[in-house]
């Protein structure tokens, strides 16, 4: 079972201000906040979902952190991982200049991999 090693920390600061909220030129929401106190916060940029609700009030809350799947076995190009759903998955990349060389690639990466489960389970 993973521990959640992450404390909590109920501080919160309120603070006066304008709030500037706008479109930007490619349709994006855009949200200003200019505070009009003397504040020292620390700083800090994070993914966020923001709802703006029909009487003005804004609520912002910090999205958590995305959590990676850990390749089990690489090759050059291509990596097979689980997923937390228990999915298996098999990822190959490669440069649109080397198009040419994809099936090749592929069929040979994708083999190895396959002859690392194998080895795997055998041992088992």
């Amino acid at each position: 079972m993973k521990k959640n090693s992450r404390k909590t920390i109920n501080r919160q600061e309120t603070l006066e201000g304008m709030m500037t909220f706008g479109l930007s030129e490619n349709g994006l929401h855009t949200a200003d906040f200019e505070c009009c106190e003397d504040a020292v916060m620390e700083d800090f940029t994070a993914r966020c979902k923001v709802q703006l609700m029909r009487d003005g009030n804004m609520y912002i809350t910090e999205l958590p952190k995305r959590v990676r799947n850990k390749p089990i076995f690489r090759e050059d190009n291509s990596s097979l991982s689980k997923g937390t759903n228990g999915m298996y998955y098999f990822v190959f990349m490669l440069e649109e200049e080397l198009v040419s060389l994809l099936p090749e690639k592929l069929i040979s990466q994708a083999s190895e991999i396959a002859q690392k489960v194998i080895r795997e389970l055998v041992k088992d």
